[in-house]
């Protein structure tokens, strides 16, 4: 009987409080009625992808790569002499242009002799031809198709910011128009898997068959094109690469007017300046590239430029360590002077010199003199 007492005198509490609470807020009500609060919407984003996920899959493609190149195997239907078609892989590939250009890696298309690109309405169309640069993994290919194709916009890379949600979109193991999501979980990531790289780093899934898709925005537009990922299993861990749309707008323009990339060159080494190498070197700033060695025959040579000399600036633009000094040089208008300010043995010095075409061989040949 006390249990029940007690239990019984808990509900009547709470219900008289409750009682009076009511009693009282209708007294308030009836002296000042204040506007009814909207209850905040949740964004859709929160909730679902859906609605951006329809206008970006209609645009990204599957690439068979094949080969006649090897031997066939019996049974594969080849006569003597004669050499049967060979799957190579599968990756994916984005539509940017609605005449039928469609982006992709480089590593993706490099060994094909036929490409096959599969649309996710059902269409097969096979590649007139295409178009790489394997010094960014870049690629383009050429389709044709009775109308226009579903296509998506290059957005700004650099408008990016750590944080901001994307989406990737391709076929991993095959598995066409597949979506996953994340974040940018960094900018401007280097890992030396190319020669010129920008990558975005993210945390949507991507695994092999998705290189080549894109790494879209919430507001539809591609920020990268998904190249690798950083693993110790051989599957995703966490760590996506996507080369930067800023750096694909660059190179697909190259590629589409003339089949080929071409890049400034200087033919040197260099060596980052930190805070020891600066404090050695007696500089008051610790920035720009130390010169440790030079090629032969090379704009460098030509010029007069020394092993040894500090390079702060060429043609008017900073140079704070080698990948700038990198991409600097590659932007570079070819065959024209233009000025470097550097420094030697402590003393500022400026100097003209003309930047030539990058050998295709460059990154392949280790120069002599280095230190």
């Amino acid at each position: 009987m006390k249990r029940t007492s007690r239990w019984t005198l808990a509900v009547c509490c709470l219900v008289a409080g409750a009682v009076g609470g009511f009693f009282l807020n209708e007294r308030l009500t009836l002296q000042a009625q204040p506007a009814a609060k909207a209850i905040p919407a949740v964004p859709k984003e929160l909730t679902s992808y859906r609605d951006i996920v329809k206008t970006i899959v209609p645009a990204v493609v599957s690439i068979e790569a094949k080969t006649t190149r090897r031997r066939p195997k019996f049974g594969d239907g080849a006569g003597p002499g004669q050499r049967a078609s060979a799957v190579l892989g599968v990756g994916s590939g984005v539509i940017v242009d609605p005449k039928g250009v469609v982006l992709t890696n480089f590593h993706v298309v490099s060994d094909a002799d036929a490409l096959d690109i599969y649309l996710p309405d059902g269409r097969v169309l096979t590649a007139k031809e295409w178009h790489g640069d394997r010094k960014t993994d870049l690629a383009i290919v050429r389709i044709e198709a009775d109308k226009p194709l579903p296509y998506l916009e290059l957005g700004d890379s650099d408008a990016m910011e750590v944080g901001d949600r994307v989406l990737a979109v391709g076929a991993p193991f095959g598995l066409a128009s597949s979506v996953t999501h994340g974040i940018i979980s960094a900018k401007s990531r280097n890992l030396r898997i190319n020669q010129y790289e920008d990558f975005l780093q993210t945390d949507a899934a991507i695994n092999p068959g998705n290189s080549g898709g894109p790494l879209v925005s919430l507001d539809g537009k591609v920020i990268g094109i998904n190249s690798a990922i950083k693993t110790r299993s051989g599957g995703f861990q966490g760590v996506s690469l996507a080369i930067s749309s800023n750096l694909c707008r660059d190179i697909m323009k190259q590629l589409l007017a003339n089949g080929v990339v071409k890049r400034g060159y200087l033919g040197v080494q260099v060596r980052d300046i930190d805070a020891e190498l600066g404090a050695k070197l007696g500089l008051k700033h610790y920035s720009g590239v130390l010169v440790t060695s030079i090629f032969d025959d090379s704009p460098a040579a030509k010029s007069g430029l020394k092993v040894g000399d500090v390079v702060e600036s060429i043609g008017g633009k900073p140079v704070r360590d080698g990948v700038e000094l990198q991409k600097v040089i590659a932007g570079m208008p070819l065959n024209q002077p233009v000025e470097v300010q550097m420094i030697r043995n402590g003393n500022a010095v400026r100097m003209k010199l003309v930047i030539e075409e990058q050998p295709d061989d460059f990154g392949d040949v280790t120069p002599k003199g280095e230190r």
